[in-house]
């Protein structure tokens, strides 16, 4: 028996192994990566295999009877195939193939919609009225437009300045009844402070009378000699300015420094004597030394 169930097991191995070999229609996988594909007829074959895939989840999240959840994983699953088809092209492109991104037909994104700010993601179908994406693709209301300098000066008129505001004849009596309590309050606020400073002056007075009961003339007309003489001492003392001092010219400044020049030259090397006969000779052509 051990040997039957043997040779019947070897016997289906062999019959399964002979069937897998001669399959014709052997379903062969997308590979994962597109550039692991080398063979430009295969790489457009994966690439309209993906086509199909997309159109027919496009065709499937149109339904907004599946549910919140299901939609949105159909719409990730479509924007990941249309990443990968992206992949393919380029691979296809690489490969000696025609530029698909350029030339191919964009029929699948156009009919997804992107979030402004948020390029490569894509809504298809119901997901654009999911809740909290409806809200991306509402447009704000435009601003209202801004009028001109000019658009705004054609509104401007003599009432604008306030040139007819007096001729209702409101406004003056009005006017006439609060200068007149302006004016009352400003001519109380007047004798109050008046009041105020003719009780401190006569204060003072009475102050100084009181102090200069018992003082004697004479000491009064000693004590304003004293001060006089004082000031007079003090503006002897004090230092006198001239208002125009004359300044000596350019010219007058080199003579200067070159005769101060020659002296310290004469002092230096010449003798006594020359320096003597020198003084002597100027002191007859009348040069000043």
């Amino acid at each position: 028996m051990a040997r039957n169930a043997e040779k019947a097991m070897t016997t289906l191995a062999r019959w399964r192994a002979a069937q897998v070999g001669d399959e014709p229609n052997k379903q062969e996988r997308r590979p994962y990566l597109a550039s692991e594909c080398n063979d430009l007829p295969k790489a457009e074959k994966w690439r309209m295999q993906i086509i199909r895939e997309v159109a027919k989840k496009v065709a499937q999240i149109q339904n907004a009877g599946l549910g919140e959840f299901r939609i949105r994983d159909l719409n990730d699953e479509i924007n990941k195939l249309l990443r990968e088809k992206g992949h393919w092209e380029v691979q296809i492109k690489d490969l000696g193939g025609p530029d698909y991104r350029r030339v191919g037909p964009r029929m699948l994104d156009h009919e997804g919609r992107e979030v402004p700010g948020n390029r490569g993601y894509k809504y298809f179908g119901a997901a654009k009225e999911l809740p909290g994406v409806r809200e991306l693709f509402e447009q704000e209301p435009p601003a209202p437009p801004r009028k001109t300098r000019g658009e705004l000066m054609k509104d401007i008129d003599a009432d604008y300045y306030g040139y007819r505001d007096d001729d209702d004849g409101l406004l003056l009596p009005l006017e006439e009844i609060a200068e007149k309590k302006a004016i009352a309050k400003a001519v109380s606020e007047w004798k109050a402070k008046k009041a105020e400073s003719m009780e401190g002056e006569s204060s003072k007075v009475d102050e100084e009378q009181e102090e200069n009961i018992y003082a004697v003339a004479a000491e009064s007309d000693s004590s304003e000699e004293d001060s006089s003489d004082q000031s007079k001492s003090e503006r002897a003392l004090q230092p006198r300015f001239i208002a125009h001092v004359p300044s000596p010219s350019q010219k007058e400044v080199e003579q200067a420094l070159l005769e101060r020049r020659k002296k310290e030259l004469l002092e230096k090397y010449a003798s006594e004597s020359l320096v003597k006969q020198s003084k002597e000779a100027s002191d007859m052509l009348g040069m000043r030394n």
